[in-house]
């Protein structure tokens, strides 16, 4: 699995690069963001997710480790794919992608290509709670996303891990886990 890529910038198009590293040119997509971070001729560090598919292997690269996780977190959401998750990241940046859900501001995500209003509605619904205020990632933030990733995994619905997770005291993944299980056996 590729985890990123150094390389020099070949050629840049709209939403796309063509990176040179050790010989092997790589085709990748990028938000409009990203690519206008970028100029021709210059080393660069890209963030690489892989999605590969029966008919086609594609790198999406990312300056910013902010922009993946948020992709990442994106393309899982049932009837999100990775076009429609790039499209919100060359609309909003981060921060105002943030704000966006924050708000629970529907109409400013339908704006984006793609992105109907019952899609709006599902990507609204499947990050709540998603991002923090800052933005930043904090260890704890980290240890709640990766307890509510494993009781997701153990069969519970999203809904009720949110209503859990908010009595949680717990700093650390397990003993968040250990402490949702708790109050699941208590309902």
């Amino acid at each position: 699995m590729i985890a990123g890529i150094r390389g020099i910038v070949e050629e840049i198009g709209i939403g796309k690069v063509l990176l040179e590293a050790r010989g092997v040119i790589y085709d990748i997509t990028l938000s409009l963001h990203t690519s206008s971070e970028i100029k021709k001729g210059e080393e660069i560090r890209l963030w690489i997710t892989e999605i590969i598919r029966e008919d086609a292997y594609l790198l999406f690269g990312f300056l910013h480790k902010e922009e993946q996780r948020i992709f990442e977190r994106l393309i899982k959401i049932n009837g999100v794919g990775p076009k429609v998750a790039m499209a919100i990241l060359s609309t909003y940046t981060p921060q105002n992608f943030a704000q966006i859900v924050e708000q629970k501001n529907i109409t400013a995500l339908q704006k984006v290509s793609g992105v109907g209003a019952k899609g709006a509605s599902k990507i609204m619904v499947d990050l709540a709670g998603f991002f923090d205020f800052s933005l930043e990632v904090s260890g704890d933030q980290k240890a709640k996303e990766e307890a509510i990733l494993a009781l997701e995994g153990l069969g519970f619905k999203k809904s009720e891990i949110e209503k859990v997770m908010k009595k949680v005291s717990a700093k650390d993944t397990a003993g968040m886990i250990k402490e949702a299980l708790k109050y699941f056996q208590m309902i």
